[in-house]
């Protein structure tokens, strides 16, 4: 049943605590907050404890499924700021452009996080550590932060100015805080550039001390892991990560930089909601455009929209294209 038809029914139900049907209510609750979706559960909760108070004057509401589905993300010690941030269902970023290949392992991912209790009941587990690796500007967090939406995941993206502490020991603290913070708890905790913590342990020597502690905890946190979530980490420099910490994830997979067809169904997208001028010919554009990241792709096309929409032009012209795509080839060499 969907979000909108679910929100209809819990505004529609009427009856004591103890009834049947609020019964069946929490039940339902509770069903939504095992699939991973918290933010739906949430709602959910509120409108039925906002129904039972309205019930009754007297009614104190035990506030129990409300209890178990809250999260506060864990401070660090010295300075109480947040270990992570938490990024809004509707923010996320999940309309993509991929390889079939990447498609076609997010989907796996995916398909085996909602059937983790038919793999269980085989002594099976889904992939729920994964990295993901590629060029800068390629989709990595893009991915991350996709996977949270299919799912309908809460979605956490690690601080790691708050983790990392100049004080001894301080930064491997932090990091354990997290990990068992998040164990009972199904969302997507994106480990961003994970190569800042995951360094190989003799690349750096005059840190090898706090690098040793940090990486140490981290494959015992990794190795351990076994929690009700999925850990995405991301690097474009995977060539600096410890080897040891590889051996810790259940997948690897590459983004790789966009092809001809990639760019050119990336700038159609761009372009959706535009009128272009019939002299362009996104195909040859596209050829023009390999080697270069999504992320330049998308920034070329959005400048040369905004080039159109400044000078009051009723289409995108091949002089703002090609004018955006020379100045974005000169930054980019």
């Amino acid at each position: 049943m969907n979000q909108a038809l679910l929100t209809r029914l819990f505004k529609s139900i009427e009856g004591e605590e103890n009834s049947s049907l609020i019964k069946v209510a929490y039940s339902i609750i509770e069903n939504e907050k095992g699939r991973g979706h918290v933010n739906l559960a949430n709602k959910l909760n509120s409108i039925l404890l906002e129904k039972l108070a309205n019930k009754s004057t007297d009614y104190k509401p035990t506030l129990k499924v409300a209890r178990e589905i809250d999260f506060k993300v864990p401070l660090d010690r010295r300075y109480r700021l947040p270990l992570a941030t938490h990024i809004e269902n509707d923010s996320l970023r999940h309309d993509m452009v991929l390889f079939s290949e990447v498609e076609s392992k997010i989907l796996r991912i995916e398909k085996e996080y909602l059937a983790r209790e038919r793999l269980a009941h085989h002594g099976l587990k889904p992939r729920k550590k994964i990295l993901l690796y590629g060029s800068s500007g390629c989709g990595k967090s893009m991915a991350a932060e996709k996977i949270a939406w299919d799912l309908g995941l809460p979605f956490y993206k690690v601080r790691f100015d708050s983790i990392i502490s100049s004080y001894l020991g301080e930064s491997a603290s932090n990091l354990q805080k997290l990990f068992e913070s998040i164990n009972e708890f199904p969302c997507v905790l994106l480990l961003d550039e994970f190569d800042i913590i995951g360094k190989q342990r003799n690349v750096n020597s005059n840190d090898v001390g706090e690098i040793h502690r940090i990486v140490n905890i981290l494959l015992g946190l990794l190795e351990e892991y076994n929690g009700e979530g999925i850990l995405i980490a991301t690097t474009n420099l995977e060539g600096t990560i410890d080897k040891a910490l590889f051996r810790r994830f259940d997948d690897f997979i590459e983004l790789p930089k966009p092809t001809e067809k990639e760019i050119a169904e990336l700038l159609k997208i761009s372009f959706s909601a535009l009128k272009l001028s019939p002299k362009i010919n996104l195909k040859e554009f596209a050829q023009r455009m390999i080697g270069m990241s999504y992320a330049i792709v998308v920034k070329i096309a959005n400048d040369a929209a905004k080039k159109a929409i400044i000078h009051s032009k009723t289409e995108i012209s091949i002089e703002d294209l090609d004018k955006s795509l020379e100045e974005n080839e000169a930054i980019n060499k």
